[in-house]
C-alpha cells in the first residue's frame, strides 16, 4: 500500500529537505534583518524544486501513470454529440 501513496520517493524527500532548509535560512535571517540572508534562503527554496525535478526525471521520482488507452471507435459508429472525430 506504501506504493500507493504519495511523495515516498527520494526526489521528494530531497526536495521537501532542501525546501525547509531554505525556510529556516530565509525566516531565521528575515527575524535578524539580513535582508541577503533571506534571499539566500529564498534561493535554496527555488534549488529544491530543481533539485527535485531533476531528480524525477532522472528517475528517482514517482513514476508517471499509463497513459488512458481509449478504443478505437468502428467507422461509421454514433458518437457522442459535442465529441468530434
Amino acid at each position: 500500500m506504501a506504493d500507493a501513496s504519495h511523495g515516498h520517493t527520494p526526489a521528494a524527500w530531497t526536495g521537501v529537505i532542501i525546501a525547509f532548509i531554505g525556510f529556516i535560512v530565509g525566516g531565521a535571517f528575515m527575524v535578524m534583518g539580513s535582508v541577503a540572508g533571506f534571499w539566500a534562503g529564498m534561493a535554496l527554496l527555488a534549488l529544491a524544486a530543481v533539485v527535485g525535478g531533476v531528480m524525477h526525471l532522472a528517475g528517482m521520482g514517482k513514476p508517471r501513470r499509463a497513459e488512458l488507452q481509449l478504443p478505437h471507435v468502428a467507422a461509421g459508429a454514433p458518437q457522442a454529440a459535442g465529441s468530434e472525430a
